[in-house]
């Protein structure tokens, strides 16, 4: 069973929508119990971190998805989601769940881009499983205003880009550690190829 994780923080319907779409056994919980006893866990999102770090606190969820990541089951992040699964975000200057190694950033002002990147953006990405069957510089729904680095807080390159995408600069559209992936975009928003990626997270991971 997949636990879908519910913090009020959005787009809960669309991914439910989606995973009914593939046929997938699915449940939406805030429990934690039922997120550590799940098979994977999908971490979606949409809104600020700060305050949906404070959620994830108070429901004991922070705890539960930093556990639920070492158990080396299958987690999934979308979007917000993604992003908490870094060290720190700009945003308010807030710290996240370090569960995957990062910073995530505010879009520089400077670059001729209207913030934030609202519609679709091509990625090139690693060849690995979540991307299986997904041609390069496929298009993907994006809606953030903060962006993943590609760069680690001491200035090397991160090793858990899993795709990347520009806007205005380079940014990681997707991130993989172990048993752990995340994406910028939104899958359950981008279409066919969103679903055959939801579809290899749901099928083919794990």
């Amino acid at each position: 069973m997949i636990a879908v994780v519910d913090y009020e923080a959005g787009n809960l319907t669309s991914v439910e929508s989606a995973l009914r779409y593939l046929n997938a056994t699915f449940q939406i919980t805030s429990d934690p119990d039922v997120l550590l006893k799940s098979d994977k866990v999908i971490f979606p999102g949409v809104g600020e971190a700060r305050h949906a770090m404070g959620i994830l606190s108070e429901r004991g969820l922070d705890e539960a998805l930093k556990n639920f990541a070492s158990s080396g089951k299958p987690l999934f992040g979308i979007c917000l989601g993604c992003q908490i699964l870094q060290d720190h975000s700009e945003e308010r200057d807030v710290g996240l769940l370090g569960i995957i190694p990062g910073d995530v950033r505010l879009f520089p002002k400077n670059r001729n881009v209207k913030i934030p990147q609202i519609g679709w953006n091509t990625i090139l990405h690693d060849e690995s499983e979540l991307f299986r069957g997904i041609p390069q510089e496929s298009s993907f729904y994006f809606v953030h205003s903060y962006y993943l680095s590609t760069v680690l807080a001491d200035g090397t390159p991160s090793p858990w880009v899993a795709a990347r995408s520009e806007y205005g600069i380079e940014f990681a559209a997707a991130v993989h550690k172990d048993n752990v992936w995340a994406t910028q975009f939104h899958p359950e928003k981008s279409g066919p190829k969103g679903l055959a990626l939801l579809r290899n997270f749901t099928e083919r991971i794990g």
